[in-house]
């Protein structure tokens, strides 16, 4: 009988642990059980993997703004970059030939370049990271324009239509679309990076007292030029990806979408002043994300009603994260 308890104790505890890491899960059972009633062809295969298609994009671009969130800044130029490499990608296929595989490269180094010159601009110069961000912003949607020359780019090969729209064939039938494989690649990486590496240590350390990282030998500094370089380099993945399942390079590519990342970002757990947060929270944020989209598009909810519905959505999540986080602080 004592064993029994045990084991019911132990079950118990260990739920009660995954729930307290991954809260999230209780608001995508509901959305899910929700949408199921009110919107009947919700749980179809085809509409699940529109979600996951959809949420692949959202969770890579939330993969490098978690790592930049885990230390207690945040980027709000990630969308542009995702903008302005999938039209410099579409470019230098279309009007300078360029090999695509070459050509993606160049698009994910231009990303990573912006990373490289906001973490610069934060560390070197002291710009808080609001400013310097919302200054990239500004600069990479404005040279979505001036590459695009305002029009859509067109006419790119079909050889990189698979990169963001084709599917993975697993015996014989296409069963996860290419954009979710990379999305869950992406993910393992990111748990592994900061759940065993040192680098993972110092980017929680960093978000959980700067003074005292530098302190203890860590160069936090270094630390922000690395978070926000991952930051591009998943922002100029994404942005491939897009002009893939696009067809086509769009000056307004990912419009938003910085957003939608934060939101899956702290829905996933990552506390806003940095220290605190797992990768895989962050997924099943950006999951929930794209669920809560999803169903309102099935109800054919007005898109001006989706945005008013995830800016609500945003100040809640961060309301209990400031919340939760004061409730820490009494306690000690």
């Amino acid at each position: 009988m004592q064993t029994g308890a045990k084991e019911k104790n132990g079950i118990i505890e260990s739920l009660s642990t995954f729930l307290s890491n991954y809260v999230i899960v209780l608001p995508i059972i509901l959305l899910i059980i929700a949408w199921t009633i009110i919107a009947p062809n919700f749980m179809s295969y085809s509409n699940w993997m529109n979600i996951l298609r959809q949420v692949s994009m959202i969770a890579i671009l939330a993969a490098g703004a978690f790592f930049i969130m885990a230390t207690g800044d945040f980027d709000l130029g990630l969308a542009s970059v995702v903008g302005i490499t999938g039209c410099v990608f579409a470019k230098l296929i279309v009007t300078f030939g360029w090999h695509p595989a070459l050509a993606a490269v160049a698009a994910i180094l231009l990303g990573v370049l912006t990373g490289v010159i906001n973490g610069c601009l934060v560390t070197y110069f002291g710009i808080p990271a609001f400013i310097a961000t919302l200054g990239m912003q500004y600069i990479a949607r404005g040279l979505c324009y001036v590459v695009t020359n305002s029009y859509p780019i067109t006419g790119l090969p079909d050889s990189i239509g698979w990169i963001g729209r084709g599917y993975l064939n697993i015996g014989g039938k296409d069963l996860i679309p290419w954009p979710v494989v990379f999305m869950i690649l992406i993910y393992a990486v990111t748990a592994f990076v900061a759940a065993k590496t040192k680098f993972g240590r110092y980017v929680y350390a960093v978000g959980g007292n700067a003074e005292a990282a530098w302190l203890s030998g860590i160069n936090a500094s270094q630390i922000k030029r690395a978070v926000f370089t991952l930051g591009g380099l998943a922002a100029g993945i994404v942005g491939i990806i897009l002009v893939s399942r696009l067809s086509s390079g769009q000056p307004q590519g990912g419009t938003g979408w910085e957003f939608k990342a934060v939101i899956a970002v702290v829905m996933g757990g990552v506390s806003l002043t940095g220290g605190k947060g797992k990768p895989i929270g962050v997924a099943l944020g950006a999951v929930f994300v794209g669920i809560l989209e999803n169903g309102m598009t099935l109800l054919n909810i007005s898109s001006y009603y989706q945005q008013v519905v995830q800016g609500i959505v945003l100040v809640v999540a961060i309301g209990f994260d400031v919340y939760k986080s004061k409730r820490q602080a009494e306690s000690k």
